[in-house]
């Protein structure tokens, strides 16, 4: 049978549809894509923002209407949040984020004998890490490896704790082992991800942290590049710096979330830091890896955020020199403190201050590719596109040259100047670099 997949939101939701993938090809089936005829489609949703569920209903009613013999199998945080809502559009099989080897199963049954199948967990309940595949897919050069589920922050906006549950951990022998498999397939990068890997190890309290994964994983595997998936601003102290500095094949890129350059809008969030807090972080990495790239998160719209608070984010992101923002307009989110509060910013006042964030945001990024010119990078080629050959630095800058298939190849470039969302390279090299 033909399966194809829309997979919404984060990095997590991609690896776990990576992994029902190659639980579907191991099993004999094919992969098609979801604008054709299939047997099945998988719909893994996302629900951090209004339009994420807009977007999973909208799917889920397209494949109706192109195959309404097909087996519709929906799974993710939305699923998982609003499982009234999926049900209502008449979908055979439903799980949220826990189970994915039963519900790849049940897909299959449901494609073969029409039956259909729901399993939504209480995740407020413990549960353990589900190990699924990583990687295995034909023409990668990255992959994705989740070593983290969930979540105990309690944001007062984020609807994800109550989607994906409390914070458990991958052990670190089945992560070393993971990463191992993924070197072995010819992989030259590991994205090491998860909803909160800064929490790493944290439910066995027996003091292990992500400092002593990451040692394991980048010792294990010391030709492949190991770059981080979002931090906690808090995680970066002098110790954790310290340590990371070591490991010649970690790509100095952090993705610190910050969300708020106002203290105030910070405290009705309940984020675990303040301004203050958040730039001696990256002070910290940038003395410990000159040059590196540190990117954010910002939300605008936050419910009573003035324009004297607004006016504050940014600034701050501006003094922090941050070379990549995602700005977010605010969502209310059903069942989150934040829902309930006073002030909400009107959606004109927020789509306003999202443009007036993502100038300040394009002037920085500028900034950043800008001081690249000149400096040779070591650069993991990946597809030809439009005419050229691109990859990413290690600080994630994308660089096109102009040349021939450099698929999966390390090769030193100097970065000569702009070019559309990257930056434009030369090779200075006839063949390939380790780091």
């Amino acid at each position: 049978m033909k399966f194809a997949f829309y997979t919404l939101g984060c990095k997590v939701n991609q690896y776990e549809t990576q992994a029902m993938q190659q639980m579907l090809l191991a099993d004999g089936h094919t992969l098609g894509e979801f604008d054709e005829i299939c047997d099945g489609y998988i719909i893994n949703t996302c629900t951090v923002t209004a339009v994420s569920d807009k977007k999973s209903r909208n799917a889920i009613r397209r494949v109706r209407r192109l195959n309404p013999n097909a087996v519709v199998g929906v799974c993710g945080c939305y699923a998982q949040a609003n499982p009234d809502e999926i049900r209502k559009l008449d979908v055979d099989v439903l799980v949220g984020t826990a189970d994915r080897r039963a519900f790849i199963s049940h897909l299959e049954q449901a494609a073969e004998h029409k039956q259909k199948w729901e399993k939504i967990e209480d995740n407020r309940l413990g549960q353990d890490f589900e190990i699924l595949p990583a990687g295995g897919l034909t023409a990668r050069t990255r992959a994705l490896l989740k070593v983290e589920d969930g979540c105990n922050n309690f944001c007062s906006y984020c609807i994800i704790p109550y989607a994906r549950g409390r914070v458990r951990s991958m052990p670190l022998d089945a992560a070393v082992a993971e990463a191992q498999k993924l070197a072995a397939e010819g992989y030259r990068e590991i994205v090491i991800n998860g909803i909160e890997i800064s929490s790493w190890g944290q439910e066995w309290k027996d003091g292990s942290v992500l400092r002593d994964l990451l040692a394991a994983i980048c010792a294990a595997v010391p030709d492949v590049r190991i770059r981080l998936g979002s931090l906690e601003p808090r995680t970066i102290d002098e110790a954790f710096c310290r340590a990371l500095a070591g490991f010649p094949n970690l790509c100095p890129q952090f993705h610190l979330s910050l969300q708020s350059g106002s203290d105030s809008v910070l405290r009705r969030m309940n984020r675990k830091y303040d301004t203050a807090r958040y730039d001696e972080s990256v002070r910290l990495l940038h003395t410990y890896f000159p040059g590196c790239a540190v990117t954010t998160d910002l939300i605008v719209g936050f419910p009573g955020e003035t324009e004297e608070e607004f006016r504050q984010s940014l600034d701050f992101v501006r003094a922090c020199g941050l070379s990549k923002i995602h700005i977010f307009p605010y969502s209310r989110r059903a069942g989150t403190p934040a829902a309930k509060m006073s002030d909400q910013v009107p959606n004109a006042v927020k789509e306003q201050r999202a443009s007036e964030a993502a100038a300040v945001a394009a002037e920085l990024e500028d900034a950043f590719h800008t001081a690249l010119i000149g400096t040779e990078q070591t650069v993991l080629f990946e597809q030809p596109e439009a005419g050229f050959f691109t990859g990413h630095a290690p600080n994630y800058v994308k660089v096109y040259v102009e040349a021939g298939d450099l698929h999966n190849q390390l090769r030193r470039v100097r970065v000569a100047g702009l070019c559309r969302d990257g930056v434009l390279g030369e090779l200075v090299d006839e063949a390939e670099k380790t780091f």
